[in-house]
């Protein structure tokens, strides 16, 4: 497969009365075509900033971004406007991202509007109501409000106006953390029909690793804006080689009375994310930080096959 979306270095500052805050720092990663890529970590780690730097919502402060083979760090205007088309977002909450004065149909019809694809309005009526049958929407809903649906189908007409240009590329920003258990399941499995069905690429940002591990293929887990370990889905839960990763690995919740399993606690302060200095940003918190991680900062590293991680102590003989 082909890499459809790559970042070298990708950075984002936001400028603060004490300093700049790095909430993203020098990120790399690469995702195939029609692939799911899982971006997990705590909340305050920059994944979800680094979902919207991606697509441009937010400008980046350093470091380059690829699509499709194209430098598209610094596109602008028309060139932008374009690559809408191809790269879209799901957000967090089916409800804030969705505009309260408008319909169903006109909140899924809009991007057709603003890029004038259809000719005429019985072209534009009959894309919203296949948008409509492809996410599980009824047709007698067309002219309902946001306000008049749980949060499962309002995520849904998130969904259907995420896809209705045809994008390849789609920004899953924790689609599924404010929605119940039994609902969040019906959107997890109505993304893999999509994906298989259109041939999407997706990025899925979430802090809950049960549900990452669940649809992606390749799993990045970042830490301060930083990404600390990168593997395939299987191999990070198999063998999980940063001390972070291992945290979040057992707190990860088991459906049965019987189960043992030893639980890690992380003590510690978190180090300030505003100027930081060098060293590893896990260290305050590492029951193993030597002098060498508080001094300076690990590179990824590849220890297994294409299994890479940020850390000074990771595969040691200790």
């Amino acid at each position: 497969m082909s890499v459809i979306l790559e970042t070298k270095k990708l950075q984002k500052y936001f400028k603060t009365p004490k300093g700049f805050l790095h909430a993203v720092e020098d990120v790399s990663l690469q995702i195939e075509q029609g692939e799911t890529l899982g971006i997990v970590g705590e909340s305050g780690c920059g994944k979800s900033t680094l979902g919207r730097t991606i697509l441009h919502l937010l400008e980046p402060t350093g470091g380059q971004v690829f699509f499709e083979g194209k430098d598209i760090t610094n596109v602008r205007g028309r060139e932008l406007k374009e690559l809408r088309r191809k790269m879209q977002i799901i957000f967090q909450d089916p409800f804030s991202s969705l505009n309260p004065r408008m319909t169903v149909g006109e909140i899924i019809g809009e991007p057709l509007r603003i890029f004038r694809v259809t000719r005429s309005r019985e072209e534009y009526s009959r894309r919203i109501s296949e948008l409509m049958d492809l996410v599980g929407l009824a047709q007698r809903n067309i002219n309902s409000y946001p306000h008049e649906f749980d949060g499962g189908r309002r995520q849904r007409i998130g969904i259907a106006r995420a896809l209705c240009l045809g994008p390849n590329f789609i920004v899953c920003d924790e689609p599924v953390s404010a929605l119940d258990v039994s609902i969040q399941a019906q959107i997890l499995n109505l993304l893999q029909e999509l994906q298989a069905e259109l041939g999407l690429t997706l990025m899925f940002i979430t802090h809950d690793l049960s549900v990452v591990r669940h649809i992606s293929q390749h799993i990045c887990v970042m830490y301060l804006g930083q990404l600390v370990e990168k593997a395939p889905a299987k191999e990070l839960f198999t063998n999980s080689l940063h001390p972070y990763t291992k945290a979040l690995l057992s707190a990860i919740p088991i459906p049965s009375i019987h189960a043992k399993r030893e639980r890690i606690i992380i003590k510690g302060e978190l180090s300030s994310p505003i100027n930081p200095g060098p060293g590893c940003r896990f260290a305050s918190r590492c029951p193993h930080a030597t002098d060498l991680c508080r001094e300076t900062t690990p590179e990824l590293r590849e220890l297994g096959p294409n299994h890479f991680v940020a850390c000074h102590l990771a595969g040691s003989a200790g």
